[in-house]
């Protein structure tokens, strides 16, 4: 009996991972269609980002209660996580509580500490479950959440809290190890039952246990919260400027140096190719633009924050992410062939894009060091240097730029002349 058990353990552990691996190569081949950018420079900075920003969630305690409430349910349900290895390795080798006898009084310690943290998990998750459900906090119930994400976020939740129970109900039946810390306070309630019942309640809880466990894993690639993952690389590299400064591009900063310097113009070498202003389609965009939307929470704060969509323009920033992953996906499983359709306007309209006013707000307060701005400014790059397209004030704009080496209207000779003026 103890070797058919191995086996079908066995049989559901690689089963899962090799599903697991699967679709994790697939998200980093779509991420990986966006253009080359190298991002490995000052790599101190960029660990400390990642202790910070993703292990210790800095931006989130800006919000004290929802900060720990969260801290809870991601620290709890991955330390918990620890326990999984001797769930594992019980299965493989047909053991029960391997650790138990190595460990001595240290075994009862660690797990009465897991089961504090589970019950952690289940009032964090039960808390966040009230806010989008019955609270129905704005930002966790805008339309771009209709449908399947808002389902998505509802699952996860009440999956973690079903895996706690199970977590604790299967210490609870086993008799033999208990009493811990929680459990052991509802020992009791089994006490009447056969010893076959408990053994029976205890291996139908560690089965639903492992084998939740290795569902979760198989339903992250494909859920929101599949950034469990992701922050921890997208930290690391996360832009480094200053927030507002953006980047130029060398083509248009090549040319503004010839029109300040003409004399320059002769020694400079022609070039064959034409240049590409902008982003129309994921594979425009950078690989680090696609990292960040695989990495988004959804939780909305970008938007919550941004001045365009609290004035009741379009503009969401967290549909900006939610958009370009969702075009990422498609275009992946599209093996790079065409399908008549792009990012720009199929997915993002103009108008949205027309509302941005470049503030960084979303920047500032995304939790896991996400861009919505510099994905939004490339687009209407596109729309700008591609495809002319802007509205009328812009181009008088751009016209006087390229004429006048200003925005306004003014021969530059002339634009001195007010100082000469006020001297008379």
């Amino acid at each position: 009996m103890h070797i058919i058990q191995e086996l079908l353990f066995v049989i559901a552990f690689g089963l899962a991972v090799y599903l697991f691996s699967r679709k994790a190569g697939q998200i980093r081949r779509n991420i990986l269609l966006g253009r080359d950018v190298q991002l490995n420079d000052e790599p101190a900075l960029r660990w400390k980002n990642v202790l910070l920003l993703a292990f210790g969630q800095k931006k989130m305690f800006r919000k004290p209660l929802v900060a720990v409430l969260h801290f809870f349910v991601y620290a709890g349900f991955i330390i918990i996580n620890l326990e999984i290895l001797e769930i594992i390795l019980d299965g493989i080798l047909g053991k029960h509580r391997l650790f138990a006898p190595i460990l001595g009084g240290l075994y009862p310690v660690l797990i009465g500490c897991f089961e504090i943290l589970a019950v952690l998990v289940i009032l964090g998750c039960a808390v966040f479950l009230i806010r989008r459900n019955i609270i129905k906090v704005k930002r966790l119930n805008q339309h771009e959440l209709d449908g399947w994400p808002r389902s998505d976020a509802n699952y996860i939740l009440i999956t973690e809290i079903v895996l706690m129970l199970l977590f604790l109900t299967m210490n609870t039946a086993d008799q033999a190890h208990s009493p811990f810390w929680i459990s052991g306070q509802f020992t009791g309630i089994l006490s009447g039952l056969s010893d076959t019942t408990l053994i029976a309640i205890e291996r139908s809880c560690w089965w639903l246990h492992i084998l939740g466990i290795l569902a979760f894993l198989n339903y992250l690639p494909y859920s929101k919260h599949l950034h469990i993952i992701l922050a921890f690389p997208n930290a690391y590299y996360s832009d480094l400027l200053p927030k507002g400064k953006m980047e130029n591009m060398p083509a248009v900063q090549k040319e503004v140096q010839l029109m300040l310097q003409p004399e320059l113009a002769g020694s400079e070498p022609a070039s064959d190719v034409m240049p590409k202003f902008g982003a129309k389609d994921v594979n425009d965009l950078t690989w680090k633009n696609l990292l960040d939307a695989y990495s988004c929470t959804e939780c909305g704060r970008c938007t919550a924050a941004c001045p365009a969509n609290i004035t009741g323009k379009k503009l969401s920033p967290r549909k900006i992410m939610m958009d370009t992953r969702d075009r990422a996906e498609e275009l992946g499983l599209l093996a790079n062939k065409e399908d008549g359709k792009s990012l720009l306007r199929d997915y993002i309209s103009e108008e949205e894009l027309r509302a941005c006013t470049s503030c960084n707000a979303c920047v500032q307060e995304c939790p896991v060091s996400i861009n919505p701005l510099h994905i939004i400014l490339q687009l209407r790059r596109h729309l700008v240097m591609e495809e002319s397209s802007a509205p009328q004030e812009w181009n008088m704009m751009f016209s006087n730029i390229e004429n006048n080496m200003a925005p306004w209207k003014f021969s530059p000779d002339d634009r001195d002349k007010w100082a000469i003026e006020m001297n008379s």
